[in-house]
């Protein structure tokens, strides 16, 4: 059963678990209040708590992701990614991320074949 479950697996389905319970149980508050899930986010009322607890564990998966991948190919710096996400948006952070994380693989994967 613990086969192949890391440490870090374990995080990301603990985070999962808590993602799930989190915004669901937003979400029955939504419902049975019968709100308007298009309408409620220009408010303040259980859908838009859904909607930031979705978000938050996301954010916090993610930069878990950044972290570990970086360390993994060996990107330098790659919590900083996480810290300006703080500052500007983890919608930037991330996929600026990723495109850098797919240079620095490119690079790697040339400098191989020159070899």
């Amino acid at each position: 059963m613990t086969r192949h479950w890391t440490p870090l697996a374990l995080i990301y389905l603990a985070l999962a678990v808590i993602g799930l319970v989190w915004t669901w149980t937003f979400n029955i508050l939504a419902i049975t209040q019968m709100v308007d899930f298009v309408g409620d986010p220009l408010g303040s009322g259980p859908a838009v708590s859904s909607i930031t607890a979705d978000l938050l564990v996301v954010a916090v998966a993610g930069a878990i992701l950044i972290i570990v991948e970086a360390r993994r190919i060996g990107m330098k710096r790659g919590w900083l990614y996480v810290v300006v996400s703080g500052d500007t948006a983890f919608a930037f952070a991330f996929p600026l991320f990723l495109a850098m994380r797919q240079r620095h693989l490119t690079r790697l994967a040339r400098a191989a074949v020159a070899e």
